[in-house]
């Protein structure tokens, strides 16, 4: 995994994403997910893209299901966006990189 991108679990997830400085943008994913896959170069390039602006972590579903069940995550991949402790927005399934780049522009103005 690349450094501008966080492993997070549910022991580090409140520290990592809801005590952040700065947004996060949090990819709920598993090992055996097709699109998960398909959707993971798209959220390393935007992790590269807003490096300094947005931390960039990934939460295993599979490994980490207190966080998954309290955010009620039913469909991988999602992408939450934290800000300021709180979930500012979601994004669904494998979406092209404009739909996740527009979402955090939003978050940032």
């Amino acid at each position: 995994m690349p450094d501008t991108i966080t492993q997070v679990t549910d022991s580090t997830f409140e520290a990592e994403v809801l005590k952040s400085t700065i947004p996060v943008l949090v990819d709920f994913w598993a090992e055996w997910c097709g699109p998960c896959r398909m959707v993971a170069p798209v959220v390393e390039e935007v992790a590269k893209q807003y490096e300094g602006k947005v931390k960039v972590a990934k939460v295993d579903v599979d490994q980490n299901q207190r966080v998954a069940t309290q955010f009620q995550i039913r469909s991988i991949p999602s992408l939450y966006i934290f800000k300021n402790g709180k979930v500012a927005g979601q994004i669904v399934g494998a979406v092209p990189k404009q739909q996740i780049t527009s979402a955090l522009d939003k978050i940032l103005v």
